[in-house]
């Protein structure tokens, strides 16, 4: 594999590393330091460091840093399957380990960041994980897919949606939406409880979102998958 061809993985690695490193390790730090943190800069956390990855390396892989985004972009043919696999691979992998960095750091407080069912249990957590993760992944095709939106600030609106979920949500399961961002916290702390509801909730809202916005476009057939 050529340089030019692993950039996309590499770049999903780090963006995915950064991603769990800064959101769930700003709920470590807040746990470890009594509160400096608080909710709103947990939220905001979560949402700068999206829109900061999506401007540093968007032009390079997509950076979905998102299994479940993936997955939506190859359940409509926008990824092939076989880098859609090496995505999330490589998501997984920059999570896990950015979840061990954080516990190797300040200590496993707050279960490193982990998700975890909170107000109304497991069912509260799906209900919340469903519909959060709808609306992230129909911002996500609305701005990165459609040539009518504004693209140069798809950053912006995606890490805007991220910040205003943690910080509104965050209270009822993490609002995860994102399979990678819960399984690299439960990695480094073994908090594996009801782990289920952050891929199967995450997945079910994207790929539902992704088909959604179809409907919403002009007559126009989805793009074939990618050559390389």
């Amino acid at each position: 594999m050529s340089r030019e061809q692993a950039a996309p993985y590499l770049a999903e690695f780090l963006g995915t590393f950064a991603l769990v490193f800064a959101g769930p390790g700003s709920m470590a730090v807040d746990a470890a330091s009594g509160g400096a943190v608080g909710g709103v800069g947990i939220g905001l956390s979560f949402g700068f460091i999206v829109m900061a990855m999506i401007f540093a390396l968007g032009h390079v892989s997509g950076c979905h840093i998102n299994p479940a985004i993936t997955a939506a972009f190859a359940a409509t043919r926008r990824i092939r399957p076989g880098r859609a696999a090496g995505y999330i691979a490589a998501q997984l992998a920059g999570a896990a380990l950015a979840g061990l960095a954080v516990v190797a750091i300040v200590g496993d407080h707050a279960d490193a960041g982990a998700s975890l069912p909170r107000l109304g249990g497991a069912d509260a957590a799906l209900a919340s994980e469903i519909v959060l993760t709808f609306f992230l992944a129909l911002v996500v095709f609305s701005v990165a897919t459609d040539a009518r939106a504004q693209g140069a600030l798809a950053a912006i609106a995606i890490g805007g949606y991220v910040a205003m979920a943690a910080t509104g949500w965050g209270p009822v399961a993490n609002a995860s939406m994102n399979p990678a961002r819960s399984f690299g916290p439960a990695v480094a702390s073994g908090a594996w409880d009801a782990h289920w509801v952050y891929w199967l909730g995450p997945a079910l809202g994207a790929v539902l979102a992704a088909f959604a916005y179809d409907l919403l476009r002009p007559g126009a057939p989805p793009p074939p998958p990618e050559r390389s």
